[in-house]
């Protein structure tokens, strides 16, 4: 069964532009808030996998926007798991406002990899974090 993390989005007057409305490019920082909130809402770390020397580049962002949300507005985002390889791991999102209607809609990509000198090396996610990849594998959009 699918599961669905939903984190409210506080819109401050400087995420807004000269329309009033959410810049666009502030939908990648609530992008962010979401994964995050899905992570914390299965039981883990991203700063502990971070720690062991772990890291979850993003790779791709795709991102299409559908209704302005205006300053003073409530929002939220909401995110699962569309696809998990087992390398790559792709978060599905819809960004609502308060009478629920989708305002952008997308996926996020990640690389997972280990800590380099030169940068980082795709690793394993499943066999790096088996209990980690198996959540998403029960968790995912089938």
């Amino acid at each position: 069964m699918a599961y669905v993390a939903e984190t409210e989005i506080q819109l401050l007057y400087a995420d807004t532009d000269m329309m009033g409305v959410m810049y666009h490019g502030n939908y990648i920082k609530w992008l962010e808030l979401g994964r995050i909130q899905l992570i914390e809402d299965l039981g883990f770390s991203y700063v502990e996998m971070e720690k062991e020397g772990f890291v979850a580049p993003i790779h791709n962002v795709n991102i299409t926007y559908k209704n302005p949300i205006i300053y003073g507005d409530r929002a939220f985002v909401r995110t699962w798991v569309e696809k998990n390889t087992g390398i790559r791991v792709t978060y599905g999102f819809e960004i609502v406002n308060e009478a629920r209607e989708t305002c952008a809609d997308g996926e996020v990509t990640c690389i997972v990899g280990k800590k380099t000198e030169t940068g980082f090396r795709p690793v394993n996610f499943k066999k790096a974090y088996p209990e980690w990849f198996n959540k998403y594998e029960e968790i995912k959009v089938k």
